[in-house]
Order: structure tokens, then C-alpha cells, then sequence
């Protein structure tokens, strides 16, 4: 006979939990998308982190809620757990790459974006030809863009190490730990994929709209799309964890 781990991370409540993060950011999402008003084109910048943070609030609810393990008394060693030791090292070290893409990619953004012809700052980029004409080109992931998805970054980085400590220094057994922490390391890499994808699309999009750009735009667009490519499979791999959880069963 078949009996689930109580403890187990495919318990329904973490489950749907992390279903409803998932539905609930992509209600959120489409509604930012489209913009709070009808005059105001927020774009898809401002939707992929809306959509992130449900997913990573719904990982962490999973987790909060997840009873502690009850029945004989259990024993433990001396040596402390780390964070370290149950977050996968391939996928943490390939996230902390594209988490420092990120930050390079907004930060060069930032500092060549323009106002745009409402004077929103950030949100454009304008460059000067060799003929002397100035062109401009958008949308482009300047600090109008930037902000909240750096934001969105910092909060969910936070919550993502306060919940990871959490499962290192509770009771349970080593695999439900390391299912746990991957778990919320996949829910933090969709605020990390997730915005590379469209920050690089975005900003490569833009830089191929110009004509007077030079080889320096086209080696920026060289760069972009392979770093956009890894962020796509990325977000793929992270969306299927988040939503299939790994189930532990015992005979």
C-alpha cells in the first residue's frame, strides 16, 4: 500500500499554492501589460516581474503553511545545515550569472536610455549619427523599465533566503529539504530569467530598429540574443518545477 509523506513537497495545499501564484501573477501580469490606464503603455517589462512575484509568493506560502513533521522523537548531528548544502550548485550558479547579466544589462541601459517625448526618463535610446541626425528608438529597458524589475529582484531575493534558511534549520528529512529548496530557487530564477529574456529581447529589438547604431550596436546584438536564448530555456525549466513538484512516496 501507497502512503504520502506528510512532509512530502507535492502535499495538495503546496501544490495548489504554487498553482495560485502562478494564476493569480498571470491575471496580474496581463492586467499590468495592458496598462492601469488607458493613455499609459507600461509594457511587458513591467508584467514579467508582476508575474514573478505571485509565483515566488506562492512557493513561499506552500512552504510557510507546510506543517512540521509530528510523531517519535528524532535525532540530529552537530554539524549545522547551510543554506549551501541543498540548493542545486548547477542551476544556483547559473541563475547568480544570469542575476549578474541582469544587473550589468539595466545598469548600461540605464545609462544610455533617454527621455522620451513626454519626458519620461529612462525609456528610450537616442543615439547620434555620423551625418549629425539624432535618432531615437523604444521601448527601451532604462530606468522606466528598470526600477521595478530591480526592485522586484531585491524583494524576492530576500523572501527567497529567509524561506531557504528556514527549510535548512528545520525538522524533516535531508531530500525534503533539498525538494523544498529547489523548489524556491526555481521560483527565484523566474525573477531572474524571466526579466533578462526581456530586457535583452527588448534592448536587441531596439538597437536592430536603428540604422546609424555601428558595430557596436551589432556586437551588443550578438551578445543580447544568445543571453536572451539562455534565459528563454531558463524560464522553461523554472516554470516546470514551480508547477510540478517532485513527490516522495513510501511503500
Amino acid at each position: 500500500m501507497l502512503a504520502f509523506d506528510a512532509e512530502s513537497t507535492a502535499s495538495a495545499a503546496d501544490r495548489y499554492l504554487r498553482w495560485a501564484g502562478l494564476l493569480i501573477g498571470a491575471v496580474a501580469a496581463r492586467a499590468v501589460g495592458h496598462g492601469l490606464d488607458a493613455g499609459e503603455d507600461v509594457g511587458i517589462l513591467y508584467a514579467i516581474p508582476v508575474f514573478g512575484l505571485c509565483a515566488v509568493a506562492g512557493v513561499l506560502a506552500g512552504d510557510a503553511l507546510t506543517a512540521r513533521p509530528r510523531g517519535d522523537v528524532r535525532t540530529a548531528g552537530l554539524t549545522p545545515r547551510r543554506v549551501r548544502d541543498y540548493v542545486p550548485p548547477r542551476m544556483t550558479l547559473l541563475l547568480l550569472g544570469q542575476a549578474g547579466a541582469l544587473v550589468v544589462l539595466l545598469a548600461v541601459a540605464a545609462v544610455l536610455a533617454s527621455p522620451d517625448d513626454m519626458g519620461r526618463a529612462g525609456r528610450i535610446l537616442t543615439v547620434t549619427c555620423p551625418d549629425g541626425r539624432t535618432a531615437s528608438t523604444g521601448p527601451w529597458p532604462g530606468l522606466f523599465y528598470g526600477l521595478p524589475v530591480l526592485a522586484s529582484f531585491a524583494v524576492s531575493t530576500a523572501g527567497c533566503l529567509w524561506s531557504l534558511t528556514k527549510i535548512a534549520r528545520r525538522p524533516g528529512d535531508e531530500k525534503t529539504r533539498r525538494d523544498r529548496a529547489l523548489a524556491v530557487v526555481a521560483a527565484w530564477g523566474l525573477l531572474v530569467s524571466a526579466p533578462l529574456l526581456g530586457a535583452a529581447s527588448t534592448a536587441s529589438g531596439a538597437l536592430m530598429d536603428m540604422t546609424c547604431d555601428g558595430t557596436v550596436g551589432r556586437l551588443a546584438t550578438w551578445v543580447l540574443w544568445p543571453t536572451a536564448l539562455a534565459a528563454l530555456v531558463t524560464v522553461a525549466w523554472c516554470l516546470f518545477t514551480v508547477i510540478s513538484p517532485k513527490a516522495r512516496v513510501r511503500r
